[in-house]
């Protein structure tokens, strides 16, 4: 069981500067990137771990990780979800969304090298490729049928599902449609 967890702050990025600490949280989970180590395979990699927003938050609302700021003071779930939205446009709707994911113990990271919001692992980066990829759209925004089309041949490229995943703003219930590419 991991103890509490010490994260700063620094800039526009959370970083664990406990390389130990760091260790034990990418390998309890997956969660955040080691600086120059792409998907680590072996558990012993002691390099400063750095967090997306969306890992720092579920991390925080677990009580397993304390984020801070440059000077040393403690930020509340409320000060990072302020933070955090002021930095990533629609961060509580894709937070949602990921921390629904987590929830149903899937391994969730970034999807911008695939133009979407998160790859999702069944297990783990550097164990198996990400079999989907989740795009979270506002839940009022009105849906391109080529952006269908052009996420839908990008995921059949790399041999993953596309899902787009909107959250009911009056009930913060997240939906999610699978899309498959025929032929």
């Amino acid at each position: 069981m991991l103890g509490m967890v010490i994260a700063y702050l620094l800039g526009n990025r959370i970083v664990i500067l406990d390389r130990k600490e760091g260790n034990k949280l990418y390998f309890s989970g997956f969660y955040g990137k080691f600086y120059d180590v792409q998907k680590p395979k072996v558990p012993n990699v002691e390099k400063e771990l750095e967090l997306s927003y969306f890992d720092a938050m579920y991390l925080a609302e677990k009580g397993v990780l304390e984020v801070r700021d440059i000077n040393d003071k403690k930020l509340s779930i409320s000060e990072l979800e302020k933070t955090f939205s002021s930095k990533y446009e629609n961060f509580r709707e894709a937070y949602i969304v990921y921390k629904d994911l987590r929830e149903r113990g899937f391994v969730v990271k970034s999807g911008m090298k695939f133009g979407t919001t998160f790859a999702v692992y069944k297990f783990g980066p550097g164990i198996d490729h990400a079999p989907f990829l989740v795009h979270v759209l506002p839940y009022e925004s009105k849906l391109d049928p080529i952006e269908i089309v052009r996420a839908g041949r990008l995921s059949h490229s790399v041999r993953k599902k596309f899902i787009l995943a909107y959250v009911d703003s009056k009930t913060d219930k997240v939906s999610y449609f699978v899309f498959k590419w025929l032929m």
